[in-house]
């Protein structure tokens, strides 16, 4: 491994190049931006990630007339060229994206990653995104790193050795963090909903935000729970400390918190740093079916964009706008649903943010499907939880209803009766 300026580090990357991007927490901005400064000598450099922090200069102008985004998953920073002339969207399960790189679909040129300094045998640590950084280094055709002391050294498969570095720089800057988000009242109510759930001993699933945290700040008397998620982030902090999370009923890794990022404050980070408790694995293990659902109880908490009146849940468009990604929803769904004892649940607020109903008679035009009627069971607003398991196409439309914001509750009946005729 050759240590370099950011100047010389990017200067091989060549016109027509595909660059992957480690995302998250991990996300290689000082290399980023050197990149993005060469934008004037560069034509048709695609690049390809999931969601990253920062500004994203390539997607920009006049950056993005030289760097196209062909993304597997769309956050805020690209949302708009990804939905423009200069970029598109892959829809795949996170669990598959390492396919597209190691079955050559979308040979990588060139992984731009961040890691932690070389550990006395010579190995670096991808910190706390392996996901699908590990798949991309694995097959890249070149390795360029930032690296930063900042960086946590996680335990699991995170690792590269620097001999599999082709050149890297130094940086000293503190790694992504998010602080955690105030619960409203609504989120509270969703959050003692969806806790009424989950059963002693279950296996979690669960992702970043309010709601996630409104859950798990109601599990404070519950026992022996235990995560296999493909991220989490300060919200079980309290829960470990307390004794609550202990892992003793899982069957894969039992004892271990198994994940394949993390993103959340810098406690968050000081925890996992060099703690064999929890194990960062990439994403085509955290989110496979087959492992998922050899867990007890596994219990899968994910949010939904809108949900018509039989169940279809679009939790990636609106309309036909990409908003977000597929991601590991479908993986945990059917996982959590496969597991003894499992339960996917969806939990979303009754309105959006303009009021406007996320029970639906139909879905807009151009959304799409993220999770089919058949993969749904639970769905919980600040109203109460709704199964709909077996449940025919009339029964689920009222057990929604019942769910739905008392404004809408008769604008969906009447929607359900011409529909129904009954």
């Amino acid at each position: 491994m050759k240590i370099v300026s950011k100047e010389e580090a990017v200067s091989t990357i060549k016109s027509g190049d595909r660059v992957f991007l480690q995302g998250a927490a991990m996300t290689p901005n000082t290399l980023i931006d050197a990149l993005c400064d060469r934008h004037e000598e560069l034509k048709n450099v695609e690049i390809v990630s999931i969601h990253t922090e920062g500004e994203a200069k390539y997607a920009r102008e006049p950056y993005n007339k030289s760097f196209r985004m062909n993304s597997c998953f769309v956050g805020g920073n690209v949302r708009n060229v990804v939905n423009s002339t200069q970029g598109d969207y892959i829809p795949i399960f996170l669990s598959e994206i390492h396919l597209l790189f190691r079955q050559g679909i979308l040979p990588i040129d060139v992984a731009i990653v961040q890691v932690s300094p070389p550990d006395r045998h010579g190995y670096c640590s991808l910190g706390v995104s392996v996901d699908v950084a590990l798949p991309a280094i694995q097959v890249a055709k070149k390795v360029i790193a930032q690296i930063n002391p900042s960086v946590p050294r996680t335990h699991g498969d995170g690792i590269i050795h620097i001999k599999n570095i082709d050149c890297a720089i130094e940086i000293d800057s503190p790694i992504h963090a998010h602080d955690i988000v105030s619960i409203s009242p609504v989120e509270a109510k969703i959050g003692k909903n969806v806790a009424g759930l989950i059963e002693d001993g279950a296996t979690l699933q669960m992702g970043i935000g309010s709601i996630p945290n409104a859950v798990l700040s109601n599990l404070g008397n519950h026992k022996r729970l235990g995560i296999h998620t493909e991220m989490f982030s300060d919200g079980i902090l309290p829960l470990i400390e307390q004794g609550v999370v202990t892992g003793e009923d899982k069957q894969i890794k039992t004892g271990k918190i198994v994940t394949c990022f993390a993103v959340g404050s810098q406690k968050l980070y000081d925890f996992v740093d060099d703690n064999p408790s929890v194990h960062f694995k990439e994403a085509a293990y955290t989110n496979d079916t087959a492992i998922i659902r050899r867990n007890p109880k596994v219990t899968a908490i994910n949010s939904a964009i809108e949900i018509d009146l039989t169940g279809q849940i679009c939790a990636d468009t609106i309309g036909s706008r990409q908003y977000s990604g597929v991601g590991g929803q479908m993986d945990f769904i059917r996982g959590a649903s496969l597991s003894k004892g499992g339960k996917p649940i969806f939990a979303m607020p009754s309105l959006t943010a303009k009021g406007v109903s996320k029970i639906t008679p139909f879905l807009k035009q151009g959304a799409g499907v993220t999770t089919t009627r058949a993969h749904v069971h639970y769905v919980v607003t600040e109203y109460g939880v709704a199964n709909l398991f077996g449940k025919n196409l009339k029964e689920r439309a009222q057990a929604l209803i019942a769910i739905a914001h008392p404004d809408f509750r008769e604008e969906l009946e009447k929607a359900t009766y011409e529909r129904f005729k009954n």
